[in-house]
């Protein structure tokens, strides 16, 4: 029986690897998993009670595009976070999870050629895999462009070539970053939305960790776009509940762009997407009009953050990520320090390179392993005392 030749080369998912890699092994230690962003804060006590106010709605079907009341919980809160006005209803798509955005926006916005050739993406190297695959998915050219200290962990789109801006389609973008907590300055996304508009491609976004911040909330393409007058169909942006409510699980966010593009995601959901529960989108209408458990969960990670910052100060390597909730530890060699934290201390993180692609200048993340801060503090600061002690001790 024959497979899609398109998806033959993809690596087995980081997941899976990581057991293939570790479980081999045993540990005396207490385990302590810190490889997976999987938050463990708190979310708002009030969610049940407005799942069983609602419970009786999980009988019909939900309006495949969002509720009108979600839609403007939505709208509220873009205009208070970036000062932007979008129109609820035509501007605004609410998502079963952004995994499910951000690949599907891509079937449905990137044209197969652009000028006669295979349209190409554009994405950031370490990346969230779903990218690579919803550009292989669409039979689309990915190009792996390298993150890296030399470029705060930010792709640097100004480096290349116009041939092949020439035939982009589409660019995807995380800012705050997976896996180093980079912020896009308005800058940055300034001059990616020139380019944009110069060799019309589209900007997707992925803004999922936009509310983990220490201080400064980091810009977002929207309030830039605006500021500097960009076509609305040149941006398409991700936001999620998963990580700025705790609450992976519910599967919530929603994307945003100009009308011709919501048209098109919309039109393709009708046939082919899954959407939200209904009761599900009542929770989510509220979460979204609520900041006090938010920032309830910034100011815990900004303790860990601390604590990452004075157990690891005296390491010239370390870098402190300005978001999210990861950090991005140089090491010899990623997999070999994820064998050992595993074997001498109990403690299982990700290896750099299971997040990235080899490329002709190599993989950017061999060299590093990701470790989640999304663990209670104490187990957090125990987990990175011990990484300390095995890796650079």
């Amino acid at each position: 029986m024959d497979f899609p030749e398109r998806f033959s080369n993809l690596p087995e998912y980081a997941f899976p690897r990581l057991r293939m890699l570790l479980d081999a092994y045993p540990t005396s230690d207490p385990i302590l998993n810190m490889s997976v962003g999987d938050p463990k804060h708190d979310f708002p006590s009030w969610i049940k009670e407005i799942l069983d106010k609602n419970i009786h709605e999980f009988r019909q079907y939900p309006p495949n595009d969002g509720s009108q009341e979600l839609l403007m919980a939505i709208r509220r809160w873009i205009k208070r976070r970036y000062g932007v006005m979008v129109d609820p209803l035509t501007d605004i798509m609410a998502l079963n999870g952004t995994r499910e955005g951000l690949f599907s926006a891509l079937q449905a916005l990137c044209p197969e050629k652009k000028h006669g050739h295979q349209s190409v993406v554009l994405m950031p190297n370490p990346f969230y895999q779903v990218y690579a695959v919803a550009t292989l998915a669409a039979n689309v050219h990915p190009i792996y462009l390298p993150a890296m200290n030399s470029n705060n962990f930010l792709p640097d789109f100004s480096s290349v070539s116009e041939d092949i801006l020439s035939r982009t389609a589409i660019t995807y973008i995380c800012s705050p970053s997976n896996p180093q907590g980079s912020v896009a300055s308005e800058g940055y996304w300034k001059k990616l939305l020139i380019l944009a508009e110069k060799f019309n491609f589209r900007v997707f976004a992925d803004e999922c960790y936009s509310e983990i911040y220490r201080d400064v909330p980091p810009v977002g393409i929207l309030e830039v776009a605006t500021k500097i007058g960009i076509d609305p169909d040149h941006v398409v942006a991700f936001h999620s509940l998963s990580k700025r409510s705790n609450l992976a699980g519910l599967r919530s966010g929603f994307v945003v762009s100009g009308k011709k593009n919501i048209s098109a995601i919309k039109k393709l959901r009708a046939y082919a997407g899954a959407p939200l529960p209904l009761p599900l989108q009542r929770i989510s209408e509220k979460l979204w009009s609520d900041e006090t458990h938010v920032e309830i969960n910034r100011n815990l990670y900004k303790e860990k953050f601390i604590i990452a910052d004075k157990i690891f100060s005296d390491i010239a390597s370390y870098r402190s990520p300005e978001a999210g909730f990861f950090l991005w530890l140089e090491v010899d060699d990623d997999e070999n320090a994820t064998k050992s934290l595993w074997r001498e201390a109990g403690v299982r993180v990700l290896p750099g390179s299971y997040l990235s692609r080899d490329t002709e200048y190599g993989n950017p993340g061999k060299k590093f392993i990701r470790v989640a801060l999304v663990e209670p503090i104490e187990a957090v600061e125990q987990g990175l005392i011990k990484i300390k002690n095995v890796l650079y001790n």
